[in-house]
């Protein structure tokens, strides 16, 4: 069952989704760049570093909790918001999990002169790299990579049972129909609209994000990461909803500030 807008407590068991940053490319008065919260009774897990990600604190009440966040790759619009960490006071830390070989690259994207290293945060930082094996993180099931111009990471998480799958920047690949297959939740990028591709920037579209869907039987889709030229208004956004409902009928698309509850 999936209620929409309404906050979690501290004691309620299910997961809570929250979509600080829904739009891909850059900010636009429809929204910030991509970043997603998921709020589990045992953890929060962080969706790519968009400018949304300023926004985290308001929703991250517990000091208890770990948080995690997950890059999926380093163009811009994924990675920009980790310029902002150093307004955050994460008592419990935070564990940075990226793609396997990128350590440099976070290392460098994360020191002078760009922005405030990570070792000089008011709060510890760690650094995992996401590989074939990824034991040390038991709710993350799987990883694979995308179909993209760089390097770029899909996730499956399982949280006690229930399955959220993450397929940031690609074109419809087998690997993303895998990581959704039989997933309570896809959230899947939508950066195209309807009919539109190109096979040296590759994206997905309503359409081809509805197949994934179906494809692999996932419950419900959540469209993100909207293009900010090609959707400069929210009406495109439920536009791309109807075409892709044709598909996979329970499809819904974002907008900053929208909560989900599975």
């Amino acid at each position: 069952m999936f209620n929409m807008n309404k906050r979690t407590t501290n004691h309620d068991p299910r997961i809570t989704v929250s979509f600080l940053g829904t739009n891909g490319w850059y900010d636009t008065d429809t929204g910030n760049t991509i970043c997603v919260l998921i709020e589990t009774p045992n953890e929060y897990v962080v969706l790519d570093a968009g400018n949304g990600i300023h926004k985290l604190d308001q929703d991250i009440k517990s000091s208890s909790k770990p948080i995690y966040l997950f890059l999926s790759h380093f163009h811009l619009d994924h990675v920009i918001g980790l310029h902002v960490l150093g307004k955050f006071k994460f008592k419990q830390g935070m564990t940075i999990c990226i793609p396997k070989g990128t350590k440099k690259l976070l290392k460098t994207l994360t020191s002078q002169p760009f922005t405030l290293p990570l070792a000089r945060l008011d709060f510890p930082v760690k650094i995992v790299e996401i590989g074939k094996s990824n034991k040390a993180i038991k709710f993350l099931e799987q990883a694979l990579l995308m179909d993209h111009p760089v390097p770029c990471l899909g996730y499956r998480f399982n949280f006690q049972g229930k399955v959220i799958t993450y397929v940031p920047d690609t074109g419809f690949c087998q690997n993303a129909v895998m990581l959704a297959q039989d997933a309570d939740l896809l959230i899947a990028e939508c950066a195209f609209k309807a009919g539109q591709h190109a096979t040296c920037w590759s994206h997905l579209n309503p359409e081809t994000g509805a197949e994934i869907a179906k494809k692999a039987k996932a419950k419900k889709l959540v469209l993100v990461h909207f293009d900010a030229e090609i959707y400069p208004e929210f009406n495109d956004r439920l536009v791309a909803q109807q075409q892709a409902r044709r598909i996979f009928k329970n499809t819904v698309t974002t907008k900053d500030g929208q909560i989900i509850k599975i």
